[in-house]
């Protein structure tokens, strides 16, 4: 799930590929509807396991934000999905706080 948070956005629960595209989506939603700022922060802390879907919905959500002009950062992602980006090779492109 996600949810306002501030001025940023939060998930809790899993980000798995059994949910990836309803996180997706609800991401989506807030960042068009312009309800957040346009420095977002997307906190991780209450997620509570990840898949390599997790890494394709951050990217989606990247993409939408740069084309909303929000500048977006993850904040404390958990740590499988800091392994799965580098193992991935893509640890860089991803705004890690």
């Amino acid at each position: 799930m996600i949810e306002r948070s501030g001025g940023g956005l939060r998930v809790t629960g899993p980000m798995l590929i059994s949910n990836a595209s309803a996180l997706l989506a609800a991401g989506r939603g807030f960042l068009r509807a312009g309800s957040v700022g346009s420095d977002l922060v997307f906190d991780l802390t209450a997620v509570e396991e990840t898949d390599s879907s997790a890494l394709s919905v951050l990217f989606g959500l990247l993409r939408t934000a740069r084309e909303c002009g929000i500048t977006m950062r993850v904040a404390h992602p958990p740590s499988s999905m800091i392994s799965q980006a580098a193992l991935y090779g893509v640890a860089d492109s991803l705004s890690f706080a």
